[in-house]
């Protein structure tokens, strides 16, 4: 540790890190925008720039190391007119649509234009036009308000591998797009919405399903059917200043009856029929010779991710449907047998995490699951816009027949439940008993890459967990190259999975994305129910409909095939 001086005040800094991160752990706030945790700092767009002593003009704090005995001043006159002039210079370009946007309330460089207080226009100039992009089944772009920060350029690439969106062209022309400046649905864009996430402004947004929900639930023709994602109900209450991590279930749950859908379903239930499938499939592809190691499949941006750039591993991947696809087969087939009303009848809506759900609903071989995919942040703003305080609200239960869920189940909204949840499976299917140690706790934690070697029914198996498809290139590559420990391989296409989704609160960091994992975790641990196979609800669904996994019903309404893909399809 060196001791440097800020602000006429001493604290203490790690030898080797960045000015930045030791101002944060300080609690002296900096503004950035171009600013990414974890990556090599670009020191693009020069917003953090602080005065040091000693040292010629302004200094990007992200970028400069810290040395023993530095003084630096943060908020100096010089600073601070600084910076005023860089959000000055960039709403001279930036349309004045504030009223209208997404990111109304939510932006950065809004709430930075508020701290600096930039009242007036003092560039003025011809402004850029672009059109929209709305391409995309799940992602708008909109690049009239793109700062050019960087940020989703840099997480495409250099978090997920993917490398969908660039910079194009030279000087006042340059833009942030896909190659060519073609749209997005013809991008090697795998829909994930991490770019969404890190986007300070408008210019990226998911496309918005809040219209055709609303008409489907004023339409006295339809019956509107909800799910929700695990990992929905210990992120929402941070949408309405509850503390990150509580669970609003029960809550949730009354305000769907309340915004006027007939039944509201947990998407943990069709985890649970998941689990079912995708354990019984892993045993059947070890006993038999098939091909392995076997990849989960309820993470769409995974799914296209190998479509386009690992196409020869299709064969690993689970024939699984997502437990959101399964729900939405489930509800179009026994939930309107047991109603008796038409599949036509009902408009199955899912709440999820993740933008690549809005995507994966549209898949062809999957069309007719699932009609609309609504966001965390889609369905605090119908709740808002229909006035409803979720602090007042009294907790109700989820609907039968899929609403009593295991907590292996729950488990799948963090990285490393899902294989949490099927090695508690696969354990009592090869055995017949339930494993000792349902707890495993290598899995756990927000770690890119967790692995454990188990001996499961006599066999010793090797299980790995990734989340982030940077992480995910790693492993394909060291299987490419000859790796055969792994049998059983869950892949997230968000890192930590979808607590971390797309499709979450815009204003998560780090601490938060903590405290929902460890809900989740808090729920496995208190629960009556640990196991899939020990839901008495899914055990009647496979007596009275489904008849057993890998059957034949449940084969054609549950399980699914993927296929090779162009890189620009």
């Amino acid at each position: 540790m060196i001791q440097i001086e800020v602000n006429n005040r001493t604290i203490q800094a790690n030898e080797g890190e960045t000015l930045l991160t030791a101002l944060k752990r300080e609690g002296i706030k900096v503004p950035t925008l171009c600013h990414l945790e974890g990556l090599f700092p670009s020191g693009a767009c020069r917003m953090c720039v602080v005065e040091i002593e000693g040292v010629p003009g302004l200094m990007p704090s992200c970028a400069y190391p810290v040395r023993e005995g530095m003084k630096i001043r943060t908020h100096s006159p010089k600073a601070i007119r600084a910076r005023k002039t860089i959000v000055e210079l960039l709403l001279a370009n930036h349309p004045d649509d504030c009223l209208y946007c997404v990111r109304n309330g939510e932006c950065d460089l809004q709430d930075l234009a508020r701290e600096l207080g930039v009242r007036q226009r003092r560039f003025q100039g011809a402004k850029s036009t672009h059109k929209m992009d709305i391409s995309s089944p799940a992602i708008e772009r909109d690049p009239d308000k793109c700062i050019l920060c960087g940020k989703c350029v840099r997480v495409c690439e250099e978090v997920q591998g993917v490398s969908a969106i660039d910079f194009i062209g030279r000087g006042s022309r340059t833009v942030v797009g896909p190659a060519f400046d073609e749209g997005m649905n013809v991008s090697s864009c795998i829909n994930c919405g991490q770019c969404v996430v890190v986007c300070p402004t408008g210019a990226l947004r998911e496309q918005s399903g809040l219209k055709r929900v609303i008409s489907a639930i004023q339409n006295p023709k339809k019956l509107v059917v909800v799910q929700h994602a695990p990992a929905v109900s210990v992120t929402l209450g941070e949408e309405f200043g509850l503390k990150p991590g509580a669970d609003v279930m029960g809550i949730m749950a009354a305000a769907f009856r309340r915004l006027g859908f007939d039944r509201v379903f947990d998407t943990s239930f069709s985890a649970d029929v998941t689990i079912m499938e995708e354990a019984a499939e892993f045993i059947q592809r070890v006993r038999t010779g098939g091909r392995l190691p076997m990849f989960t499949s309820c993470s769409p941006g995974w799914i296209k991710f190998v479509e386009q750039f690992y196409p020869e591993f299709r064969e690993n991947l689970s024939t699984c449907k997502s437990p959101q696809q399964m729900m939405g087969a489930l509800i179009k087939s026994a939930f309107a047998e047991r109603e008796g009303i038409s599949p036509e009848d009902i408009f199955s809506v899912s709440v999820m995490p993740c933008t690549a759900k809005k995507f994966e609903c549209e898949r062809s071989e999957m069309i007719a699951d699932v009609d609309a995919v609504l966001t965390t942040r889609e369905l605090s703003r119908v709740i808002r816009m229909r006035g409803l305080d979720l602090k007042s609200l009294e907790p109700e239960p989820n609907d039968s027949p899929f609403g009593e869920r295991s907590s292996a189940g729950k488990l799948f909204g963090v990285s490393g439940g899902v294989m949490e949840a099927a090695i508690r499976t696969a354990h009592f299917f090869l055995t017949g008993k339930e494993i000792d140690r349902p707890k495993i706790q290598e899995l756990r934690g927000l770690d890119g890459i967790k692995q454990v070697h188990l001996e499961v029914g006599g066999i010793r198996m090797g299980f790995a967990v990734v989340s982030g498809l940077g992480n995910a290139r790693r492993i394909l590559e060291e299987i490419k190259a000859g790796r055969n420990d792994l049998h059983f391989i869950e892949v997230m296409t968000c890192p930590g999975g979808c607590i971390a989704g797309g499709g979450q609160p815009l204003s998560a960091n780090l601490a938060a994305v903590r405290a929902r994992m460890k809900a989740l975790y808090e729920i496995d641990e208190t629960a009556r129910i640990r196991t899939s196979h020990g839901n008495p609800s899914i055990v009647r669904l496979y007596k009275e409909f489904l008849g057993e996994p890998l059957g034949g019903k449940s084969h054609r309404l549950l399980h699914t095939h993927y296929h090779e893909r162009d890189v620009l399809q």
